[in-house]
């Protein structure tokens, strides 16, 4: 039986951790960071665009991003995930992956996520667990693995 990996997560930090059995103690494989996530909404403001003029006229056209900063930061902090993932599934270090993360990162995660990896996730969960500790991590993790009644 192939170990299970468990990727905890929020918009600026992962905890990666493995078992080698549902019954196992969680091991804490890495933390990946990023602080780029942390950024609040005004201060991703900072970059958003300005008045451009497009002729002679006195008005000014303003054009609007497709996609906030903020989103595009969850979508580069997902696809580095989603690329540590694939090496891990390419090391053959998991064979099944549990992964709780918050909202919107969640949404992200999973659009990043490759081909080969998609069939691999048993349980994905919107949470953001990343402040817990081992035990309280443990705890919530089987209550989600309980069938619903």
């Amino acid at each position: 039986m192939q170990d299970q990996w468990i990727l905890v997560a929020n918009g600026s930090v992962a905890r990666l951790f493995t078992r080698a059995g549902p019954a196992d103690p969680l091991v804490a494989l890495e933390t990946i960071e990023f602080p780029e996530g942390r950024q609040h909404a005004h201060e991703a403001d900072r970059d958003r665009p300005g008045h451009e003029r497009s002729d002679h006229s006195s008005s000014g056209a303003r054009f609007e991003p497709q996609t906030s900063l903020k989103h595009k930061l969850h979508e580069r902090f997902a696809q580095q995930l989603a690329d540590r993932l694939d090496d891990g599934l390419a090391d053959g270090a998991y064979g099944g992956l549990w992964v709780i993360s918050s909202s919107p990162l969640l949404g992200s995660l999973r659009s990043a996520l490759s081909d080969a990896v998609v069939p691999r996730v048993k349980l994905s969960h919107d949470a953001d667990f990343t402040g817990l500790d081992v035990a309280s991590l443990e705890a919530r993790l089987h209550t989600l693995a309980k069938p619903k009644a």
